[in-house]
């Protein structure tokens, strides 16, 4: 089986601070909704940076969607096929209204106005977000928020998402819509979350980053991602 992403040997840290990342391997298969947990500070959020290409590990390897992924300009491509949905909306939306939000992406992959606006029609029609159209997208409550910013992600039609902590401050309500909307979804998915409850609905694989590396749930040292072809 092709996998979407493998990564192996990753090693990272900030300057002045240790490694947070000391030899990881992880990997992603079609079909799999990968669960990543671990304490605040264990690197979790750096891990999607990496796979993302938005920041370069110390050493290790990122093969992305069949190649090695070295340098920001080899990562452009994995932007149009992986969708990364910040832990903070607010880092994420930047447009006036949620139309024009959502309608970002799919201009930036070269639709036209006539097709992006299709595709805002279908997004906002799926998730149920024809309401917040027009709205003004830096007065819309944090839910709306996370909402908005999953559409504006899935408008590119990746085929990955790396989610950090999208249920993070949201209300059961709507706790339980993203966690309806994500077990519809066909995508692959890396998602990092704290919530137990959240993890067990959603995942098919779980993995924990303690002391900078990763387990399985039973706490076992996980094998080289390459063992998972």
């Amino acid at each position: 089986m092709s996998l979407f992403f493998e990564a192996t040997g990753l090693v990272f840290g900030y300057p002045g601070h240790p490694h947070v990342l000391n030899g990881v391997d992880l990997s992603l298969a079609p079909g799999e909704r990968l669960c990543l947990t671990g304490p605040n500070g264990a690197g979790k959020s750096t891990l999607l940076l990496i796979l993302m290409g938005l920041l370069k590990p110390e050493a290790g390897r990122v093969i992305a969607f069949g190649r090695e992924r070295r340098e920001e300009r080899d990562f452009h491509d994995v932007w149009r096929q992986a969708g990364f949905v910040y832990q903070d909306p607010d880092d994420q939306l930047f447009c006036p209204t949620v139309a024009e939000d959502i309608a970002f992406g799919p201009l930036n992959l070269g639709k036209s106005k006539a097709e992006a606006a299709a595709v805002v029609e279908e997004v906002l029609a799926r998730l149920k977000l024809g309401h917040l159209r027009e709205r003004i997208t830096h007065k819309l409550s944090g839910g709306e928020k996370r909402l908005v910013t999953l559409a504006a992600v899935l408008a590119m039609e990746p085929q990955v998402l790396l989610l950090d902590e999208p249920t993070n401050g949201l209300d059961e309500p709507t706790c339980e819509r993203v966690t309806d909307i994500l077990n519809d979804l066909p995508q692959a998915m890396i998602i990092v979350s704290h919530d137990p409850y959240f993890r067990r609905r959603v995942e098919t694989r779980s993995v924990r980053l303690v002391a900078g590396k990763l387990a399985d749930e039973s706490g076992l040292p996980q094998k080289g991602a390459a063992t998972r072809r």
